[in-house]
């Protein structure tokens, strides 16, 4: 899988986000234009993840938002109540598409290194596409409201579970090397975070997703197989 075909299959842009959520939260949403509403949502998310990943989720106001979405606060408000209830929808749809992405990209691989790999891909070619939501709800979870904040972090654990789950699939297969899995899982884990926390770092040095990814397979690889098959 590469970040090319993933991007084909998935689709993870602003715009099919906004129009899921809008189509799941109708009842709330007081805009009945489907087009209009998806258009306003795409630009007040992209300028909440902006405004949060400049100053933060705590400093932002609805008027700084409204602002940067060029919106009323009267518009603003026909799609959410409060700055919470914003937050609450952003963060529950993208969760909830990205877990789409990571659970699609293994569905149907039974071999626990491809499995392995696939899960790697997706979470690093999703993160690339959703760079700025990734890197907000890395940085902003302290600041969230308690409920957010639980949700965020099961959302990490959970990443970090499946990884080891499949590494101790293998090592059960008699495939991957009787390693530490636990600490294994939470190394990998660090690493897909590291693409999206400092990409800077890697674009400084031309290096594109896909290269990155290639390495950190190959990286996780030499140290679970019992071969140097790549």
């Amino acid at each position: 899988m590469t970040f090319s075909s993933f991007g084909r299959d998935m689709n993870l842009t602003m715009e099919v986000i906004c129009r899921e959520l809008f189509l799941h939260n109708r009842e709330s949403i007081k805009i009945q234009k489907e087009e209009t509403a998806v258009r306003n949502l795409v630009k007040i998310l992209d300028a909440a993840l902006r405004l949060c990943n400049e100053k933060g989720f705590a400093s932002m106001s609805l008027r700084d938002l409204s602002r940067e979405a060029d919106l009323s606060l009267g518009a603003m408000y026909s799609y959410f109540s409060s700055k919470d209830d914003l937050l609450r929808l952003m963060q529950g749809q993208c969760r909830s598409m990205v877990l789409r992405a990571l659970e699609s990209g293994i569905e149907g691989f039974y071999d626990p290194r491809m499995r392995l790999r696939r899960l790697i891909q997706a979470h690093l070619y999703s993160s690339e596409i959703l760079q700025p939501w990734f890197y907000m709800s890395y940085m902003e979870t302290r600041s969230f409201p308690k409920d957010e904040y639980s949700l965020a972090i099961e959302a990490e654990l959970f990443t970090e579970k499946t990884l080891v789950d499949i590494m101790l699939e293998g090592q059960a297969s008699g495939l991957f090397k009787p390693v530490n899995a636990g600490l294994l899982g939470a190394v990998t884990k660090a690493m897909l975070q590291d693409w999206y926390l400092k990409r800077w770092k890697y674009s400084k040095r031309k290096i594109t997703v896909q290269n990155y990814c290639d390495f950190v397979l190959d990286f996780i690889e030499s140290y679970l197989l019992f071969t140097a098959e790549a």
